[in-house]
């Protein structure tokens, strides 16, 4: 934790240093005024005032050739081109390749193309957060969301693995300084050559690619790529949140046609008027599968899916939870028989969904799931208090047990509920253990809160995704129709 917390330190003290030493940009008339002064001679490499003229390398050139050429605006328009032409293809849905989002590799690629980490200044990067904002900005399509939180959660991976901090710079310098003394050949990975192939896929796995030393833009991408991540992310939420309300509002009383068949029976009328009365939980079941194919289509992370889910049934347990405690009328046994029949069914689907993606979703209804069984709890009268809160409701509070057990009624068989001494220990715990100014705000503290929060980090994503490689990618078809392209990495 310390070493991250060191890191994160560095990073930001990198980006406060490189916004505070950004030059002024000039004007072309001041420009043109010190070039004039400034101009160099042919024969020593120096200029008129005697300054050193500085050594201008192509990128694509190896640094030992003497006889490099200095960039033309035809290299600058070219590489504004190409930029262009990225742009244009991020703006269509890129689809997959072998289950891998076609539009982060090639962003990735492209930018490691054109050494845009290493970039103190460029536009690129704006461009492309500008692009996935706006078509992210049409939040009622869940199927663009999941491709782009798909794509961005792949980017981002791939920069957490690329991009390095300042204080490795010394350690890059003196990598790349012997890397160069090498020939091209001796510097390619075994069995991971770069290079282009007829049938327009991109081939060279991140073997291949070595850690850059992060500069100001790169760092700022990352920044604004983790921030689209989160909100990506919280908008899925929030649109399966509200699908899911109205049908909760719903399933939290029983209706009248609701029917429970009696113990050891098996009335074929009955089971037929319990499935009718079970619509609500079936239309939850099938929002919750249809969120589901939607994600893996997109090949969303399954830790992701496992995090999303788990967040959407600790929602369910606060909505039904706090209804219930609400709702005088809803604390009966046969609404408990009711609510419980549809938990059944939610328990049935975490076991369909298997661990990978349904996690401990399931447990995130143990404050609904454990009033429901004080609800149905049979002989409720011959329970001690130590009995109701070690064995049947240990995630419950005393006030909420509290609250339970006065609205309680059995308006089925017309059974004694919680004894009144019971009510009365119940009682005296929680005023006896209040800590705040108001013994009755704090009686009346039973209601659960929604969760918010974003539950994953960087650092979960290098963790708990599997490993990447760009290797074998199918190019787009606007890519593949540029023959020569340096897409063609």
């Amino acid at each position: 934790m310390e070493e991250r917390a060191s890191d994160l330190d560095a990073e930001n003290r990198m980006l406060r240093q490189a916004v505070a030493s950004t030059p002024a940009i000039m004007s072309p008339a001041s420009e043109n005024h010190k070039a004039h002064e400034s101009q160099a001679t042919p024969e020593n490499g120096k200029t008129t005032n005697g300054a050193m003229k500085p050594m201008i390398v192509d990128r694509d050139d190896d640094i030992h050739d003497n006889n490099a050429e200095l960039p033309t605006s035809n290299d600058a328009e070219a590489e504004k081109q190409q930029q262009e032409l990225l742009i244009k293809c991020i703006s269509e849905d890129l689809g997959f390749s072998t289950g891998r989002p076609i539009a982060a590799y090639l962003i990735y690629r492209c930018l490691v193309h054109w050494k845009s980490f290493e970039e103190d200044r460029t536009t690129v990067f704006d461009r492309i957060i500008q692009k996935i904002s706006a078509a992210i900005e049409a939040r009622d399509s869940n199927e663009t969301l999941a491709y782009w939180l798909s794509n961005s959660c792949t980017l981002l991976l791939l920069l957490q693995r690329t991009l390095k901090n300042n204080g490795s710079a010394a350690l890059a310098r003196q990598r790349r300084r012997t890397s160069s003394l090498k020939s091209p050949k001796e510097n390619q990975a075994p069995g991971h050559p770069e290079r282009s192939v007829p049938d327009g896929r991109l081939v060279g796995g991140l073997t291949d690619i070595s850690q850059v030393e992060a500069k100001y833009p790169a760092l700022a991408f990352k920044q604004q790529l983790t921030a689209l991540l989160e909100k990506v992310y919280g908008v899925i939420r929030q649109n399966l949140k509200k699908e899911l309300s109205p049908l909760l509002g719903l399933c939290i009383q029983a209706p009248r046609t609701f029917v429970v068949s009696p113990r050891g029976s098996g009335s074929q009328g009955s089971d037929i008027a319990q499935q009718a009365s079970m619509a609500h939980w079936q239309s939850i079941i099938k929002i919750l599968t249809n969120s589901l194919n939607v994600l893996k289509s997109n090949y969303v992370p399954p830790f992701l899916i496992c995090k999303l889910f788990t967040q959407v049934f600790s929602f369910i347990n606060v909505q039904l939870f706090n209804s219930l405690l609400l709702r005088r009328e809803c604390c009966s046994f046969s609404n408990g028989e009711y609510v419980k029949a549809g938990l059944d069914e939610l328990e049935h689907w975490c076991h369909w969904l298997t661990e990978e993606y349904a996690g401990s979703s399931w447990d995130e209804l143990k404050n609904i799931r454990q009033a429901v069984t004080l609800l149905i709890l049979e002989e409720k009268h011959s329970k001690s208090i130590k009995e109701i809160t070690d064995d049947f409701c240990p995630a419950l509070s005393m006030q909420q047990l509290y609250r339970i057990s006065t609205m309680y009624c059995d308006d089925k068989y017309g059974t004694l509920g919680i004894p009144s001494e019971v009510v009365s220990s119940m009682r005296a715990k929680m005023i006896g253990g209040s800590s705040s100014p108001s013994v009755q705000d704090d009686i009346n503290s039973f209601l659960l809160d929604d969760d918010f929060s974003i539950p994953f980090s960087v650092d979960d994503i290098s963790r708990l995704m599997v490993h990447v490689d760009t290797a074998d990618m199918d190019l787009p078809p606007l890519i593949q129709e540029k023959n020569g392209s340096p897409f063609e990495l």
